[in-house]
Formats: structure tokens, C-alpha cells, sequence
């Protein structure tokens, strides 16, 4: 009785046909006869029984009293044989059943060269011997320059910057610490030329009003009257810019750009040659304001002036007026003398070749993953301008790739922003600056140099 029973549930597993007696001990056919019909396939509700083709529920055997052997297959028909093999047709095949098979074997990626650009040459027929302009350019020049350093001993270097800023006619940032000479080199490049000079100590009181002026009302002509402010000078020492509020240092933004000044509605222009002279501490940070990008960007220069060295701090205590040197300065130039200068400057040679070293320098901060915020075009037109007047001081006429790097880093370090990654890490915009001029490389110049 009980093999009966073990058949009976064994045929049943299989997919046995009600409909056929089974005998004891008699195996069933695996159900290949074409005179068998097709059964429909039964289906298994969520409740775990079956549903035979009638619709009728069967109870649900379990599946793990009769297991499949290889002999006796699972399924009451053999898989049919397009569900066992991909689709002849391309078409209809899917994707993923078809093997890819490349014709030719795959060649590992190679890397991607850079293109390497000719280094440009700088054409030599334009340099030729200095005119009598660029002489006497280079001559007033160089009195100018030897007047600041009876103030500021042994600081060429920020003494030229700072007189090349004055003949360009941009403004000049001087950063640095504490007793280093900032106020004297600004006092005394004033000193140095007869144009009028006046100096606005910056406070956090300071109103924009006290910088560029105010309208008031004159009762006796019973009209209003504008009062001009410390900023209607040629020269004007802006001594602590930092420590005034944003607020008063957005004053300065279009007097520094477009030379003038707008207070209630009336434009009032500034003369000329118009400069200013910036100093703040970089040390102290109570009680200062961050300079805002915007007005960075308006200084043509930025520069240091650093501790003089031993033989030199020797020199300056064996000096009878040792307090107060800008005082003695006399002037060596005028206002005519200084915008001569600035006509003549501009007739300096600049070859194609240099115009386009300055735009890979300046684009170079552009795409630089160190660098947030690169320098704008006012930084390459600085840099242009600044070459001219360094070529001219230096008796030429025409400018060399050396040129713009003297002047690279001080005429566009303060114009950059570094990442917060670059300048945890300890980097410097002078420094990203510097690295920049070794992988930019610089035109040559012809044989005829």
C-alpha cells in the first residue's frame, strides 16, 4: 500500500494525467508521444494551491516529498525549443543574448599626448637703439627713483614698482608689517613730484563723507554748495585702508576706476595725474575689514617692502634725521613731467609675441585647479602697460619677456583667489604666481638680439 502511495505521488510531482491508470511498479512515460494532448499549465494561487485547467482548486502536494532525478524531468512537456536557444533572427534577438564578437582585437587604451606648441620667437627688427623720448624718459625716471631711496634705503625693487604704478597711473597697494617703511615710501614718492598730496587716516568711524565730500546748505547765498573731500588730490595716501568700515572703502571704487566722483547725483572729476597710495597690515585682524575682490582688482600694484638688512639698518642709525627722512625730499618732477612720461611709455614696442606670453600667463590662473577665481582681463592690460614703462625705465623701446616677469607677480598675485584646499596646504598667490612662470614657457628672442 504504501508503494502505491509513493508512485501515485511521485507521478504526481512529474505532472502526471489524472486521466491514465497508473500500475504499481510501472514507470510513466516522460510524456513525448505527439497523440498525447496538450495539457494547460496549472497555476498556484497565493494561498499555495492549485488551480487545474477546469478552474477546480487541488490541494498542492508538497515538493520536496518526490525530487526531480535526471531520469524523470520536472516538466510535464520538454522546454520548448526556442525558449532553450537565442532567436535565430537578429532583430528580434535581445541584446545581451548576443555574444559580442570583435573582429579584431581590442588594443588597450594609450594615453593622450599633449600637443607640443612652438615656442614663439620675439621678432628683433623693431630693437633697435632708445630714441631721444625713451632717453629722457629713462633719465627723469631714474631721479625720480633716487630721490625715493634717500627715504626707503635699499628697496629698489618697491621703488621702481611704486613709480611705475605713478607714470601708468594706477594705484598701488603696499602690504606689509609693522615699521617697515610703507607711510615713508608713500610720503616720499609724493614729495618727489610738485603735485598736490593730502592723506586720510581710515578709522572704523570714518564716514564715505569724509573721503569724498557732502553737499550742504549756504544759507547766506541760500543755494547748495558741494564741499570737497581728502580724495580731490594727485596724490592720496590711504594709510590703514583696512581698518575702515566696507562701507567707506566702496567710496573708493569709482574714484579709483573712472577718476571721478558722484555725490547726490553731480559728477565731479579728480585731477590729473591722479594716484593712491594704499598701506594696510596684514598681521593684525581686530578691528579690520577684508578688502572686497572688487576693489583689489583696482590696484594696479601690489607690493612689499620687507626688513632692510644688517648693513643697511647699520646705515640708517648712523643718519643724523633718522625720524623723519620724507621731510627733506624735494620734488624732482612735475605734473607736466609725469603724463610726458605716460605719452612716451605708450609708443613702447610690444611684438605679437609677447602679447600672447602675457594672455597664456593670464589665462594660466584661469585653469588652475588651486586657483578658485583667476585674473580678469584688467589684470592682462595692467601687465601690458606696467612692461611698457619698466622697458622705458631700463632705456629701451621695446619690451623683452623679462620684463613681464618682473612684473608678473605683483601686478597679478592680489588679483587671484586660491581654494581653501590650496591655501590650508600653505600656498601663497605669490607662489602660485611663480609656478606659473616655469610652466608657461616664455618667447625667445631672434639672433639679432
Amino acid at each position: 500500500m504504501s508503494n502505491d502511495f509513493d508512485d501515485a505521488t511521485q507521478l504526481g510531482s512529474i505532472g502526471h494525467n489524472p486521466s491514465v491508470p497508473s500500475q504499481p511498479g510501472q514507470q510513466q512515460p516522460a510524456f513525448h508521444t505527439p497523440n498525447l494532448p496538450e495539457q494547460p499549465q496549472a497555476d498556484e494561487d497565493p494561498e499555495g494551491t492549485l488551480l487545474s485547467a477546469h478552474g477546480t482548486a487541488q490541494p498542492a502536494l508538497p515538493q520536496q516529498s518526490a525530487p526531480a532525478t535526471p531520469n524523470q524531468p520536472r516538466f510535464r512537456q520538454p522546454m520548448p525549443q526556442n525558449l532553450r536557444q537565442p532567436a535565430a533572427n537578429p532583430a528580434v534577438a535581445m541584446p545581451a543574448q548576443q555574444p559580442v564578437q570583435p573582429s579584431q582585437p581590442v588594443q588597450p587604451s594609450q594615453p593622450v599626448q599633449p600637443v607640443k606648441q612652438s615656442q614663439p620667437v620675439v621678432d628683433t627688427s623693431m630693437m633697435t637703439a632708445p630714441s631721444k623720448d625713451i632717453t629722457e624718459f629713462h633719465e627723469k625716471f631714474a631721479k625720480l627713483v633716487d630721490n625715493v631711496s634717500q627715504v626707503v634705503v635699499g628697496k629698489e625693487a618697491p621703488i621702481r614698482q611704486c613709480a611705475t604704478a605713478m607714470v601708468v597711473g594706477g594705484h598701488i597697494l603696499l602690504e606689509d608689517n609693522p615699521g617697515t617703511g610703507k607711510t615713508q615710501l608713500a610720503r616720499g614718492l609724493a614729495n618727489s613730484i610738485d603735485m598736490s598730496f593730502k592723506r586720510i587716516q581710515f578709522t572704523p568711524d570714518l564716514l564715505p563723507s569724509d573721503v569724498v565730500g557732502v553737499t550742504y546748505y549756504d544759507q547766506k547765498r541760500g543755494e547748495f554748495e558741494y564741499r570737497e573731500g581728502p580724495i580731490f588730490a594727485s596724490i592720496v595716501l590711504a594709510d590703514e585702508i583696512n581698518r575702515a568700515s566696507p562701507k567707506t572703502q566702496s567710496a573708493l571704487l569709482e574714484v579709483m576706476e573712472e577718476q571721478k566722483v558722484t555725490v547726490d547725483g553731480v559728477t565731479h572729476p579728480v585731477p590729473q595725474p591722479f594716484m593712491v597710495i594704499a598701506t594696510q597690515n596684514p598681521i593684525e585682524q581686530l578691528g579690520t575689514y577684508k578688502l572686497p575682490e572688487a576693489q583689489m582688482d583696482r590696484f594696479l600694484i601690489k607690493t612689499t617692502i620687507g626688513y632692510p638688512s644688517h648693513d643697511v639698518s647699520v646705515n640708517i642709525l648712523k643718519q643724523v634725521n633718522v625720524t623723519d627722512r620724507a621731510a627733506t625730499v624735494h620734488p624732482v618732477l612735475t605734473g607736466e613731467d609725469v603724463l610726458r612720461m605716460r605719452n612716451i611709455s605708450e609708443t613702447v614696442h610690444l611684438d605679437d609675441a609677447i602679447l600672447e606670453y602675457i594672455v597664456r600667463l593670464v589665462e594660466a590662473t584661469r585653469h588652475n585647479e588651486r586657483i578658485q577665481v583667476g585674473s580678469s582681463m584688467r589684470g592682462a592690460l595692467a601687465l601690458t602697460r606696467c612692461a611698457r614703462v619698466w622697458a622705458a625705465s631700463d632705456n629701451r623701446g621695446y619690451v623683452v619677456p623679462d620684463d613681464v616677469k618682473n612684473l608678473a607677480v605683483p601686478v597679478l598675485a592680489h588679483r587671484i583667489t586660491l581654494t581653501a584646499e590650496a591655501t590650508f596646504a600653505g600656498n601663497t598667490p605669490e607662489q602660485m604666481i611663480g609656478q606659473i612662470l616655469e610652466d608657461v614657457p616664455a618667447p625667445t628672442l631672434g639672433a639679432n638680439a
